[in-house]
């Protein structure tokens, strides 16, 4: 098998991995109507239950990034997939809410490793000119994760229960792993990067410059409106246009398929323009579409309004590639696992404060105001964006 198509297939199996444990995640909280009607929790109880998988995402994602860097993607992958299968059905099984929710942390704990592994895997394999575009794929695995959390676990749960509903991600995860097993390999690596030449080169590069602590900073800024606009968009629409579950959860879903789209034009266009150059030309557009958004939102210029969300919407994570594709390529290949668990990491933690901050301003705001208030996050991240990029290669 030739380099180029070996590396087409590396892409593939990274992304339908990051596609299953994504499905796992975004599962449990369509759960909620099935814990609070016919297990009879209260709403907090249930809400807990299905944050506690990205609760176990976020603190692992940095120590499965370390073991990547030590030992290599494949192993990392392999272990964090066959866990998250093991804890998936383990959450089939589950006989009492807190055991589910201990299957659902432990398994949130395990999937992040194909978080930080399938990324080093294509950015590894992928030439240098084409990072951005196989990485904009790569990222297109968790909004269409969540498309199908939205779209399958609701009514299995309905029919079957949490049983029928978490045995989805639970097949998928078993399916995939067969072929990750057989199919993964780790991308070659140049004499530059041996472990002869990594004990010459400097080890950490968060001491050579600000370069990946700027980068990580405006990716979170720009994370804001992103989680901000996938938790409350709904309740928009609903409660402040007067529009129905139905036609509101088409809007939700038709944006967040743009968004994926989005990702993969906007990382192959950083390809020939530069990362930082398009992330700040993404963080300019977010400022001028939300305060477009809140300001129409105001007018009740209703039709304009929603395709400025759908804009919005897709704006707010079109940056996610070229972002992950600059933190891997400065942080090299013994620090990239790493560098990626903090970006996700910083990322992830900025979508825990967006829920209940947003959600507290909004006793208090309208929502037009609210909508060009998120337009501070993007403002932010054009001030923090470095002007250049700047590789591994360039400082070892």
């Amino acid at each position: 098998m030739s380099r180029q198509r070996r590396a087409i297939f590396q892409l593939i199996l990274g992304v339908v991995a990051a596609l299953v444990t994504s499905i796992f995640l975004a599962a449990p909280p369509f759960l909620i109507p099935t814990l609070t009607l016919d297990l009879a929790l209260d709403l907090a109880t249930a809400g807990l239950i299905a944050v506690l998988p990205n609760l176990g995402l976020v603190s692992m994602l940095v120590i499965w990034g370390g073991l990547a860097d030590r030992f290599g993607e494949r192993g990392v992958l392999l272990a964090g997939l066959g866990l998250t299968t093991l804890a998936a059905f383990g959450a089939v099984s589950a006989s009492s809410p807190p055991v589910l929710g201990i299957w659902l942390l432990l398994g949130g704990m395990a999937s992040a490793s194909a978080n930080v592994a399938t990324g080093r895997i294509v950015i590894g394999w992928a030439p240098l000119r084409r990072r951005g575009l196989v990485m904009g794929i790569r990222q297109m695995a968790i909004p269409l994760g969540v498309m199908v959390a939205a779209t399958a676990v609701p009514p299995l749960a309905q029919s079957h229960g949490i049983s029928g509903a978490m045995l989805l991600p639970a097949l998928a995860c078993a399916l995939v792993l067969p072929w990750c097993l057989f199919g993964l390999r780790n991308p070659p690596r140049t004499n530059s990067e041996t472990p002869r030449a990594q004990a010459k080169a400097p080890t950490n590069p968060y001491k050579m410059s600000g370069y990946l602590y700027r980068v990580h900073a405006a990716s979170t800024a720009l994370a804001v409106p992103q989680f901000a606009l996938q938790i409350f968009g709904l309740v928009w629409l609903m409660e402040g246009l007067e529009w129905t579950a139905v036609a509101a959860g088409a809007v939700v879903g038709s944006a967040q398929f743009l968004g994926a789209i989005g990702r993969v034009i906007v990382g192959a266009w950083s390809d020939s323009r530069g990362r930082m150059k398009i992330i700040r030309l993404v963080s300019a557009a977010g400022v001028l579409t939300l305060l477009l958004l809140g300001f129409s939102a105001y007018l009740r210029w209703d039709t304009l309004a929603v395709g400025l969300f759908i804009m919005a919407t897709g704006l707010s994570v079109a940056d996610n590639g070229p972002a992950f594709t600059a933190v891997a390529e400065h942080a090299g290949p013994f620090w990239s696992g790493r560098a990626l668990g903090v970006q996700n990491t910083m990322q992830h933690f900025a979508g825990f404060l967006v829920g209940p901050t947003v959600g507290a301003l909004l006793e208090h705001l309208n929502f037009p105001l609210m909508l060009a208030l998120l337009a501070l996050a993007p403002a932010i991240a054009l001030r923090l964006v470095p002007k250049q990029d700047r590789h591994y290669d360039a400082t070892s």
